[in-house]
């Protein structure tokens, strides 16, 4: 057998902290002496990564936002640029996270170290000019939407399609009655999940929307309970406080399980970002939300070139769950479309065909595994 491999893997937020470690735990299934050091999170460190920076310190969303951690995000930089050349890897997998990582990808380059990049930037949608950055650096692209292989292979960058991870998170078998009794949840009442991301940004953003839309649906449907997943790097005692501020004793705030929890729902707001594919991939109706700061809504809205916001509509290519961006994410607009369903059997079914169109382009289970294989054929 060849010298064991060490692989530099590098995470900026919750979502890159799962993809992180799922990929990990695949690596070592392939490659049990594979030696893994990297960012990311309580997942890759579970996974066997050896952390030399924490996701958590440089997780953020919004060019305003950037600024409050600044130097947290530099030490984090330096930190990772520092393993380029300390820890001597064989290969580096930046996940996602492009603001972070296409300013290290040189590096890595100037120190000889290969680099697959896993999850692709969203260049697609906007600030396209990070292609030739790509182009320049990166050994091979692996892509989890169908779209963006055909997109990298027109730009002349080696790309792999290996799925989405997210259809075999969902293939989970814990029974949902088996789930409500973890959250604390009544079987005999209808839940309706609020995810408010997994970025504190987004959550201090988000969360007072969605907990003013469910004072808005217990009023006119007190038998309601709300659900909320919260990611484990969250600060649950605030999030505790906002709900006791909210005064919908009827919610209730879960960590782990993530996302079958989605399975004792009725319907949901999600924000948008991997959450709302996560669901699409559960069948669950929900209406996607999101909010920036007023400057960096208009900032990005000024770059953005893609037709829908969600996900599941951008896989679909056409609106298949409604979209509430900005202004237009607002207690009284989230609760309206949540009625919708709860009203309208016709809704429902036309959101969760649209759904299942969603996950049949995203491929069977496996994804990891196939991901993996391409990291290690790269070493």
């Amino acid at each position: 057998m060849s010298r064991a491999p060490r692989i530099l893997i590098s995470a900026g937020e919750a979502s890159g902290d799962r993809l992180g470690a799922g990929l990990a735990v695949a690596l070592r299934a392939l490659r049990p002496d594979v030696e893994l050091v990297g960012m990311g999170g309580e997942r890759m460190a579970a996974a066997g990564v050896r952390l030399v920076a924490r996701s958590s310190d440089v997780a953020v969303v919004g060019f305003t936002e950037v600024l409050a951690r600044l130097p947290a995000i530099l030490r984090a930089r330096r930190a990772i640029a520092g393993a380029l050349e300390t820890e001597r890897p064989d290969l580096f997998v930046p996940v996602d996270f492009p603001d972070f990582h296409l300013r290290i990808v040189p590096r890595a380059a100037r120190a000889g170290v290969p680099v697959v990049y896993f999850v692709s930037p969203q260049i697609w949608a906007w600030r396209r000019g990070r292609l030739r950055a790509i182009r320049r650096h990166v050994r091979r692209m692996l892509v989890l939407f169908p779209f963006e292989t055909r997109f990298y292979e027109a730009a002349g960058v080696p790309v792999t399609f290996v799925g989405h991870p997210a259809v075999e998170t969902a293939a989970d078998g814990v029974s949902p009655d088996e789930l409500r009794r973890r959250a604390g949840l009544a079987a005999e009442r209808e839940t309706i999940a609020l995810l408010p991301g997994s970025r504190p940004s987004e959550v201090a953003r988000l969360l007072p929307v969605l907990l003013g839309a469910a004072r808005h649906l217990a009023a006119r449907r007190p038998s309601l309970q709300f659900l909320i997943p919260i990611a484990p790097e969250l600060d649950r005692t605030a999030i505790a406080e906002a709900i006791a501020r909210s005064g919908v004793s009827s919610t209730h705030a879960h960590v782990g399980d993530f996302p079958r929890i989605l399975t004792t729902c009725v319907a949901g707001a999600v924000a948008s970002g991997t959450a709302s594919l996560e669901a699409a991939l559960l069948g669950l109706p929900m209406v996607v939300v999101y909010r920036m700061a007023p400057v960096s809504y208009a900032i990005g809205r000024a770059l953005v070139r893609v037709e829908h916001v969600a996900l599941p509509n951008l896989i679909a290519g056409r609106r298949v769950v409604p979209e509430l961006i900005q202004g237009e994410c607002n207690p009284e607009s989230i609760a309206s479309a949540i009625v919708t369903y709860l009203d309208d059997p016709g809704a429902v079914e036309r959101a969760r065909a649209g759904l299942r169109e969603v996950r049949e382009r995203l491929g069977p289970p496996g994804a990891f595994a196939r991901a993996a294989e391409a990291v290690l054929d790269e070493t």
